[in-house]
């Protein structure tokens, strides 16, 4: 008993040293999150499987902050295997240390806890985490996350009546274990068993609204392996913002949102009172799979019928013209006062271009997914730790290179070098013929191009070198290309991958290690004194302590 009391107080004295400390130097706020990791029946699409909940919910509980916050987040794993929870969008200024990614944090073990320190500096927007080992992503375990705009700061459009948060996803009703054991043994995955909006089959949630007002619906696309579309049947959607940047406000009747995406739409409530369909469904997939909400007038008098408007389905050019008018609104303040358009990145010289080719090779008669020739091996210890603490021969820096270079697929543990504060053009080429989505860690860009057939030297002619919208994940489309460009402004070691989970998970990612010479903070965050050490790591710091009265007591549980 006396442990379990032990425990229990530690992380709690914990939060109350950095509450006293936040009040003391008049930091930013600070808000607190304890979560319980456990699993759970559930049954989003009528079969009853095992679940991962947080805090007993499914999706889990969402984080609700303003720019700049402190997002203190204890989790506690009461799984029977190592978790991790990463942080889809958000930039951690300074900070991969939190990233929750095996290449950067050891797994939490079973019965253990760890607690995250995450501040949002100088963002807004939408966003989502999600469980990031093996594939926990296929039982649950995300939940939304938004940043709001400090009360100072404009916002391009009058306050909503109210706002929405909206998780969609394709879903499978086999376990995660089985998914992964299907992956391991070299298979393809099935297709999925439906999709889910809110964590709930078709026609099983309603968003309320009165008529005549305006409402924020803040998207996310949570699945594995699917595109989405989204609509609301009679209404017309005005995109506002996409990943943290406020848009032109152009006005479409469905949306495109691919894999690990995120974006806010305006609806106005201008209908007839009465009860229409909202609508989710696949893109570019082999299977169209829907599902449905409702959207309810306050005063309907009337339910819903007949069919649910249909949407695209493989429309490329469609899709793709749709993703060239999504573009920063440069009038519009950011997270500062300054407008977003006031960094001109169309005219800062590019010192870098590194193409990223994906493939899909079988490797030892297995299926394995690649860039670049390289199919990542993940290794016994975090990357980050390695490099902190020197540990030779975990990873080469180089083992990718950058360009495509048409050798035989290795197994690597591939990680490539940066220079902070360098200004680099990276362009995602597609030889497939499915879609892919990829998202970098700790960084933002700018989508300057996308476009058909093979890029070269002459496609820089097509560029939006003046308002490309700035996201941490983009689209490439079949047989297609799309080119960014990226500061490397972060310093730290950061995930790019695909954001179909199956292809991450066998393979088709590697880490950007974005490194100065120079040691000062205002770099990089020093090691977190409740850092988990596990593989080679273990033993290569002495334990942290806090001096409490009569007894000394661990920082890290």
């Amino acid at each position: 008993m006396e442990g379990n009391m032990k425990s229990l107080w530690r992380p709690l004295m914990a939060v109350a040293l950095l509450s006293l400390l936040s009040f003391c130097n008049g930091e930013d706020p600070y808000r607190f999150y304890t979560w319980i990791i456990t699993y759970g029946d559930i049954s989003p699409l009528g079969v009853k499987q095992k679940g991962i909940l947080i805090n007993g919910k499914f999706p889990g509980p969402p984080i609700e902050s303003v720019t700049n916050d402190n997002l203190i987040v204890n989790v506690f794993n009461n799984l029977d295997e190592p978790f991790l929870l990463t942080w889809n969008g958000l930039q951690q200024r300074r900070n991969s240390w939190q990233d929750g990614v095996h290449g950067t944090n050891c797994p939490i073990p079973p019965g253990k806890n760890y607690t995250y320190a995450l501040q949002v500096k100088d963002q807004i927007g939408t966003f989502f985490y999600f469980p990031s080992l093996a594939m926990h992503r296929a039982a649950g375990g995300f939940g939304a996350i938004k940043i709001d705009s400090r009360p100072k700061i404009p916002v391009p459009f009058p306050p909503p009546a109210g706002e929405y948060q909206i998780l969609v996803g394709d879903w499978f009703t086999k376990s995660h274990n089985d998914l992964k054991g299907i992956l391991d043994r070299g298979g393809d995955l099935p297709v999925p068993d439906g999709l889910l909006i809110n964590g709930h089959g078709s026609d099983r949630f309603t968003f309320t609204v009165d008529q005549g007002k305006t409402y924020r619906f803040r998207i996310c696309n949570v699945g594995l392996t699917t595109s989405i579309n989204f609509r609301i049947q009679g209404h017309k959607l005005v995109v506002v913002e996409a990943e943290g940047t406020h848009t032109l406000q152009n006005v479409y009747d469905s949306l495109d949102v691919h894999l690990g995406q995120s974006y806010s739409i305006l609806l106005t409530a201008n209908q007839d009172p009465k009860d229409y369909y909202l609508v989710a469904s696949t893109r570019f997939s082999s299977r169209v799979l829907a599902a449905t909400s409702i959207l309810h007038y306050q005063n309907s008098k009337q339910t819903v019928s007949g069919l649910p408007p249909p949407g695209p389905t493989i429309e490329t050019d469609w899709s793709l013209n749709q993703a060239r008018a999504i573009r920063q609104n440069l009038t519009a303040s950011g997270p500062r006062p300054n407008p977003q358009g006031s960094y001109h990145y169309g005219e800062v010289n590019i010192t870098r271009t590194i193409i990223l080719q994906n493939s899909a090779p079988i490797v030892n008669g297995k299926r394995r997914y690649a860039v670049n020739s390289v199919s990542f091996l993940p290794a016994d210890i975090p990357l980050k730790l390695a490099d902190h603490f020197d540990i030779r021969g975990v990873f080469t820096l180089g083992s990718i290179k950058d360009s495509p270079i048409g050798s035989p697929v290795s197994l690597q543990t591939s990680v490539m070098a940066a220079d902070f504060r360098s200004f680099v053009e990276v362009v995602f080429q597609n030889p497939e013929n499915t879609l892919q989505s990829w998202h970098l860690d700790g960084q933002i860009f700018f989508v300057v191009g996308m476009n058909r057939g093979q890029w070269s030297a002459g496609s820089r002619s097509v560029y939006n070198l003046r308002d490309g919208v700035t996201r941490s994940t983009v689209q490439v489309y079949p047989e297609s290309w799309t080119a960014i460009y990226m500061p490397l402004d972060n310093v730290g070691m950061w995930n790019v991958r695909s954001a179909n989970w199956a292809r991450q998970y066998l393979g088709q990612q590697f880490y950007l290690r974005v490194n100065t010479d120079s040691s000062s903070l205002r770099n990089e965050n020093p090691i977190p004194k409740n850092a988990l050490l596990c593989g080679r790591a273990l033993g290569r710091k002495s334990e942290i302590v806090v001096d409490e009265t009569e007894e000394q007591w661990e920082l890290n549980v």
